[in-house]
């Protein structure tokens, strides 16, 4: 593969993950499969936004919540709230009587309690566990090695999992290749090593737990994978992750 293909296929990653300008592609564009390897990289742009935010409202003085929140919301505005809007479609399918019918749940774009209250425990607790960790003065590195780990987990899970659907997001990126699930693993691993240090191993276990708790959730509700199980996953492990890290500090 040359590198304009490789290029071509971190501008998908970068469509399909973010809100970012990624340019125009020239020439077909890769799969979706294609581009998993680049999902991390999307996460490093996202996780970067996040703690520059972090950092601005820091240093205006404003508190460690407030902050926190502030840089949660800067990751919804950057990823156009995807993953949280898969989190809310997997907690609504919940209550369907059977695979069939929780699919058709979450694929309504109207929103029920079940999704409503797993929104707030998420961006609450992410907030709260931020702000949790703001005496250690390790929310910079943070935000950004988790951002690039919990999105690597993607490719892992989209991998392991056979899809749910025929169609949709979960079915295009269903054929990810082993190698490039190998790359986004190792660049979740840099990421955690460069950036955490000596936190590095327990919030590699926190991420594969999260992460690997919705993907066992779903195998059991709906047969597999979807877009918005791979977007759960990725909220969970982050989650899980800054939750290791408020204990840690």
């Amino acid at each position: 593969m040359t590198l304009r293909a490789r290029a071509a296929e971190l501008q998908v990653a970068l469509m399909l993950l973010t809100r970012f300008p990624a340019g125009r592609i020239a020439g077909p564009a890769p799969g979706l499969a294609a581009s998993a390897w680049a999902w991390p990289l999307a996460g490093l742009a996202v996780g970067g936004l996040s703690a520059l935010v972090w950092s601005a409202a820091s240093g205006l003085g404003l508190s460690p919540l407030v902050a926190a929140l502030l840089a949660v919301a800067a990751a919804v505005v950057a990823t156009g709230g995807m993953h949280e809007d898969g989190l809310a479609d997997l907690a609504d399918g919940c209550g369907g009587r059977d695979p069939a019918r929780r699919l058709e749940i979450m694929r309504d774009s109207r929103i029920g309690s079940y999704g409503v209250l797993a929104l707030i425990l998420s961006i609450g607790l992410r907030a709260a566990a931020m702000a949790g960790t703001a005496p250690g003065g390790r929310v910079v590195p943070a935000l950004i090695a988790l951002a690039v780990a919990s999105r690597a987990g993607m490719a892992l899970w989209a991998r392991l999992l056979p899809p749910a659907r025929s169609d949709g997001l979960g079915h295009g990126a269903a054929r990810i290749a082993p190698g490039a699930v190998a790359v986004a693993l190792g660049l979740a691993g840099a990421a955690l090593l460069a950036l955490m240090a000596g936190a590095a191993f327990p919030l590699a276990v926190a991420l594969l737990a999260g992460g690997g708790a919705v993907a066992a959730f779903a195998r059991s509700r709906i047969g597999g994978q979807t877009g918005d199980v791979l977007g759960a996953a990725q909220q969970l492990a982050e989650i899980c992750g800054w939750l290791v890290l408020a204990a840690l500090t």
